[in-house]
C-alpha cells in the first residue's frame, strides 16, 4: 500500500487531465524539496543509469526509511519527489515490498516518460530497494 503522501499525488493527478499540467505538477514537487547539501553529492550517493546527474541519500532511523535526493534535471528532481512520497516514512522492511512500477502506473508515468527517463527512474527505484533490503 502506498503512503498517504503518494495517495495525495494520485488524487491531484486525477484532477489534472493535460500531461503538460501533470509535468508542471511533478516539476513543482521537485522545486518544493530542500536541496541536497553538496557534501552529500558524492560517488556513494550517485545513481548510475540515469541520463542526468542524480544523488539519493537514504537515512534509516528507528526502522523507518527516508531519503533525500537531488538532480540537475527539473523533471528528474520532480520524480525524486514522487518517489519520496511513495517511500519516505515507511518501515524499512516494507520498502522492498512496494510495487513501485504498479504504483507509478496509477499516475500514468510509465506511458509518458522518455526511455532514458524511464531507465533512470528504474535505477532510482532499484537503489532504494537495494538500500532498504540490506537493512532488513
Amino acid at each position: 500500500m502506498a503512503s498517504p503522501a503518494f495517495e495525495d499525488i494520485v488524487e491531484d493527478f486525477e484532477f489534472l487531465e493535460d500531461w503538460e499540467d501533470r509535468y508542471r505538477y511533478v516539476i513543482e514537487q521537485g522545486k518544493a524539496m530542500e536541496p541536497l547539501p553538496d557534501a552529500l553529492k558524492v560517488p556513494a550517493t550517485k545513481v548510475d543509469g540515469c541520463a542526468s546527474q542524480v544523488w539519493l541519500h537514504p537515512v534509516i532511523e528507528g526502522g523507518i526509511f527516508r531519503f533525500d535526493g537531488e538532480s540537475d534535471a527539473m523533471i528528474v528532481r520532480g520524480l525524486i519527489a514522487v518517489l519520496r512520497a511513495l517511500y519516505n516514512d515507511l518501515p524499512v522492511a516494507e520498502v522492498p515490498a512496494i510495487d513501485a512500477r504498479a504504483e507509478l502506473a496509477r499516475l500514468g508515468l510509465n506511458d509518458h516518460l522518455s526511455a532514458q527517463r524511464s531507465n533512470g527512474l528504474r535505477a532510482m527505484i532499484e537503489r532504494i530497494r537495494m538500500v532498504a533490503a540490506a537493512q532488513v
